[in-house]
């Protein structure tokens, strides 16, 4: 059957209506919004394996879709049977076709057939891609498909979830690679399509993601094709739901893997782009230290405890977490694991002050080592029965007289900041000069770059040389008895000097 691209034929799609059509390698999908892309749609067949062609019919918004085995067809049908995919936030409909394959014109079909070119000569080879057919607008040939995304004032972290969410907006993403480079959080982000990846960029560049924070900072890379050989949360091949986790993590469900990353995926992301809309706890949590606002439905009310690794168990103590984490809210309780000493459990007050930690202090550096910081499955930590001896490494702080926002309404609320190099510092006695201060915060074993009194002298402004070592002063000093029954008051200004 020659079907007409412009799709006026219409006795020959009468049967594509009935959902029990015999598998067939040829999809029809059907509901497709009006403005939507050839390359969005090629996207939805791509996880599951090699798109062959494609056929759009723009007045009757529907399209064919072709993958190159029948066993592809049918692991997306059923796949999209128990999740109903959707572009531009709105569902579609996809089912058998009663063709077996496509023959479409090519010279009505040109657009769909340069969209597939590119795609498939990204997913097949590292040829470089002269799509320039696939837009109106001119690119030069040599353009990558690959973006390099770094992001400046990372206060909360960025997940590769998060990063496909935003630039799946713009094309169909295949692959993502993160990693930390020159104390950078960096990424390389394959699209299906060199002008996908200029548009991006386009609107992407200079935008934060959070209110105030985490900004994308976008190239072209020299690479034009990543190759992914785990898919884990550090790296991601969408077009190969196969590949193994490599790090010990449940490898992602094939089934799931296609669902582009829960779904997210060529959704518009919801909102404005600046700060870029994105519904999750890390957002929540970002706009509840900017805004101070209660979290709405992320209110992980029952969430309290913290599960802290990595850290550095010759110098770590129940005290030091307390200290640190104090900043973010009030601690109940600290266990250092007894087996995994790098590890240890924190309570939190409630859910919230256990979202503002996380996302404060995950991936920040304690005593040499960069700490992670995840939501832990226990509700509550255990305190060790009665009389057994486990060398200090559980204690209860409930009762401690240093916690910063037992006071409802207390102003500590209003100066919740993320780690910074510069330290705010209080209740200091009238006795007590700048050069003490710079001697004792310099015993701290780093160095003091620069501090300034505020004009009664009661507070002033210290800033060490790196981030790591003004966490490690207000360790070491907060709550410092500096003599006339003053105790020293630290904690992280958003102020520079």
């Amino acid at each position: 059957i020659c079907l007409s691209a412009n799709g006026n034929d219409n006795k020959k799609f009468k049967g594509d209506d009935k959902m029990d059509g015999a598998p067939s390698r040829v999809l029809h999908i059907r509901k497709l919004p009006g403005e939507v892309t050839e390359t969005e749609v090629i996207a939805l067949g791509l996880p599951f394996g090699k798109v062959t062609n494609i056929l759009m019919l723009k007045g009757k918004n529907q399209a064919f879709l072709e993958l190159a085995t029948e066993e592809a067809a049918i692991t997306m049908v059923n796949y999209y049977s128990a999740v109903t995919p959707h572009l531009r936030n709105q569902p579609i409909y996809i089912q058998y076709s009663n063709h077996k394959e496509l023959k479409t014109d090519n010279t009505l079909n040109q657009r769909a057939q340069a969209v597939l070119q590119a795609v498939t000569a990204v997913q097949a080879s590292n040829a470089p891609i002269s799509g320039t057919t696939v837009s109106e607008s001119a690119v030069t040939p040599a353009q990558s498909p690959v973006l390099r995304i770094i992001i400046d004032n990372m206060y909360y972290p960025v997940t590769l979830d998060v990063l496909h969410q935003i630039f799946s907006k713009f094309g169909a993403v295949l692959k993502i690679i993160t990693f930390t480079k020159n104390n950078q959080f960096q990424a390389l982000l394959q699209f299906g399509d060199p002008v996908n990846a200029q548009q991006a960029k386009q609107a992407l560049d200079g935008q934060n993601i959070y209110n105030a924070c985490c900004t994308l900072r976008i190239d072209f890379s020299k690479l034009v094709n990543l190759n992914v050989k785990y898919n884990n949360d550090k790296s991601r091949d969408y077009t190969r739901p196969d590949l193994p986790s490599g790090d010990g993590q449940p490898t992602l469900d094939p089934a799931i893997a296609a669902a582009f990353a829960k779904e997210t995926s060529l959704l518009a992301v919801p909102g404005a782009l600046s700060p870029l809309a994105i519904p999750n706890a890390a957002a929540a949590a970002a706009a509840a230290a900017a805004g101070r606002v209660g979290m709405p439905g992320v209110s992980a009310g029952n969430n309290t405890v913290l599960l802290v690794s990595n850290l550095n168990e010759e110098m770590v103590t129940p005290q030091s977490l307390f200290t640190l984490f104090g900043v973010y809210g009030d601690v109940q309780r600290v266990k250092i694991l007894y087996n995994k000493k790098d590890s240890a459990l924190i309570q939190m007050a409630d859910g919230n002050q256990s979202q503002l930690a996380m996302s404060h202090l995950n991936g920040q550096k304690m005593y040499g080592k960069i700490i992670r910081v995840t939501l832990s499955k226990h509700q509550t930590v255990q305190l060790p029965r009665e009389g057994l001896d486990d060398q200090g490494l559980t204690k209860d702080f409930g009762n401690s007289p240093l916690h910063r926002f037992k006071k409802p309404g207390s102003k500590n609320f209003q100066n919740i900041f993320p780690p910074s190099a510069t330290l705010h510092l209080s209740n200091i006695p009238p006795s007590v000069a700048e050069e003490d201060l710079r001697t004792l915060f310099a015993n701290t074993g780093g160095t003091v770059k620069a501090f300034k009194f505020f004009q009664d002298h009661k507070m002033a402004l210290l800033q060490m040389s790196t981030v790591e070592e003004a966490i490690q002063a207000l360790i070491d000093l907060h709550n410092y008895n500096l003599g006339e029954s003053h105790h020293l008051r630290v904690s992280f200004s958003k102020s520079t000097i």
